[in-house]
């Protein structure tokens, strides 16, 4: 496993960042978690991604569950706040008092005293941003946060946050978690620049485009049984992905990854990680050789001629419109 900094923190995180949404407490039995929790272990995978909203809230007790036992210094987690986890008006958001009871929640359900990385899971319009980011920096303070950061921004939004930091003295944020991939890139434009110049990393989430990056699917075909175009949880973020003209050019890809001997799931994610801006892809896993046959990517370079040959194979079925930021998930 390689390593790299987050933001202009001094936290290492893992190349690559086992996630559980939509597998843990849902997809998948907690038994069958625990071992792609091992798995991504024994792969040495330090970084774990979770959210209080997945699977409603059953996500971060599983894997708080598989990571017990561990020595809590080797790792990095993080979780996520703002979707509703309760009926009331104010369980949800980015109010002082919905973060400050989901912090406490998400801490009893991941059986630990801190987390690593605390990230607002989307921007509040309704709640003033000074009172999330004095929140946030009252966490730091207080030990139960270490670093904090964002998922799903927009460019003004995080640059919003930035400079009201700095005018107020307050913590700073260190990542955003975006979608990413070959086939949805609309951090290119805007985000990626921004986050250079300011210090945030991106900790990017569906590498594999929900798995049409695997090549599993295929044009003119129905989805194969058990993935996630035919699971109920997942079947709403793969559609976007799920048209002839991807599937076609995602099978053109296969013979570039044998060339360079990996996989095509390997290929997608290591392709993520030749952006300097990326310090971790996170995957899923709903079985243990998943975990890892990913965890291979890490440390994968590619040639520039190569990345040259992926961006002709896609060509027009690429996403980058900035404005799509956050219209996927």
């Amino acid at each position: 496993m390689k390593f790299r900094r987050l933001g202009r923190s001094g936290l290492q995180v893992s190349e690559i960042a086992y996630g559980n949404w939509v597998t843990h407490g849902a997809q998948i039995d907690d038994g069958r978690a625990l071992e792609c929790v091992h798995a991504a272990l024994d792969a040495g995978i330090t970084t774990f991604d979770t959210a209080d909203m997945y699977a409603g809230t059953a996500a971060e007790a599983v894997l708080g569950k598989a990571l017990q036992g561990r020595r809590r210094e080797s790792l990095v987690i993080s979780t996520k706040v703002f979707f509703p986890t309760g009926p009331g008006p104010n369980d949800g958001g980015l109010s002082r008092k919905h973060i400050t009871e989901a912090v406490n929640g998400s801490l009893t359900r991941l059986g630990t005293d801190y987390v690593d990385l605390y990230q607002a899971h989307r921007f509040d319009e309704r709640t003033p941003l000074e009172e999330t980011l004095r929140t946030f920096d009252d966490l730091v303070r207080q030990g139960k946060v270490l670093y904090i950061g964002v998922s799903e921004w927009t460019a003004d939004q995080i640059a919003r946050a930035v400079k009201l930091t700095g005018e107020l003295g307050l913590e700073r944020f260190v990542s955003n978690q975006p979608q990413y991939s070959m086939l949805w890139r609309v951090i290119e434009p805007e985000i990626v620049p921004l986050c250079e110049r300011e210090g945030l990393s991106q900790i990017v989430w569906s590498p594999l485009a929900q798995g049409v990056l695997t090549g599993k699917y295929l044009p003119g075909r129905p989805p194969p049984a058990g993935s996630r175009a035919t699971d109920e949880a997942g079947a709403r973020w793969v559609k976007t992905f799920l048209r002839d003209e991807v599937l076609e050019r995602v099978q053109q890809l296969a013979p570039i990854a044998r060339e360079l001997d990996l996989t095509p799931a390997q290929l997608a994610v290591a392709w993520t990680l030749q952006n300097p801006n990326v310090a971790a892809a996170i995957v899923g896993a709903s079985r243990p050789e998943q975990v890892c046959d990913s965890a291979k990517a890490a440390g994968v370079r590619i040639d520039p001629a190569v990345m040259q040959r992926i961006d002709t194979v896609l060509g027009p079925v690429v996403e980058r419109d900035p404005a799509k930021v956050d219209s996927a998930e």
